[in-house]
């Protein structure tokens, strides 16, 4: 214990963190405890409770860390082309890194994020989920806008629609390309990346002026 108080606070956050990702990866949320995460940090059930006050904080330092993730490939995507269809393709990359990276936080930073800004309800990790997430989408749509104005997309696209829509089909394809890779193999003789290269090439049509995006 002597030397685990002459650590940041930090450390200790961290290190409990990155046990309780692993354990919740293993069991899932709701069938991880307070005592189970202890035990898998090697600190007493007591002395968790110094760094944390209960087990949603756990959760919320874990989505917002990989969300920060997920903004750092997004942005770095925007900036690596110029062409509407190279940053697109980046941005299908990053999400397929970010999924593979995460496997666990995809499908969590997809969820409704609601706060009651008005009542405080939420933790402080929380409120700036949800101000990345926020960011992420004004990245986007300055992708969009440029993709229009470059005559390159549709020019009668709505653009936070247009935003929504594409994370759930880019993040459905992903989602499904990982949990049924062998069914979808065999089923189509496509590989995983043959079968997300499609996917992705058919939805960026459907934004292209045209509709031939991928000639």
């Amino acid at each position: 214990m002597g030397r685990r108080k002459k650590e940041p606070r930090s450390v200790h956050r961290e290190k409990i963190a990155a046990a309780a990702s692993t354990l919740f990866m293993e069991k899932g949320i709701a069938a991880a405890s307070m005592d189970d995460i202890a035990k898998a940090a090697g600190y007493s059930k007591a002395t968790l409770y110094v760094y944390f006050e209960n087990k949603e904080e756990i959760v919320g330092i874990l989505v917002l860390n990989s969300m920060k993730k997920l903004y750092d490939y997004i942005a770095s995507a925007l900036v690596q082309s110029e062409t509407t269809k190279d940053r697109y393709d980046s941005i299908c990359r990053g999400l397929i890194q970010y999924q593979e990276e995460f496997p666990f936080y995809f499908k969590m930073v997809l969820d409704k994020i609601n706060i009651d800004f008005e009542s405080h309800a939420y933790l402080p990790e929380e409120k700036e989920t949800y101000q990345i997430g926020e960011e992420i989408n004004e990245k986007l749509k300055e992708f969009i806008r440029s993709g229009i104005e470059k005559g390159e997309l549709r020019n009668d696209l709505e653009i936070m629609p247009t935003i929504y829509h594409f994370w759930g089909m880019l993040s459905g394809i992903i989602l499904l390309a990982a949990s049924k890779e062998e069914y979808i193999k065999k089923t189509t003789g496509l590989s995983k990346i043959q079968f997300l290269n499609q996917g992705f090439q058919m939805l960026y049509r459907s934004i292209t002026r045209g509709g031939n995006g991928y000639e």
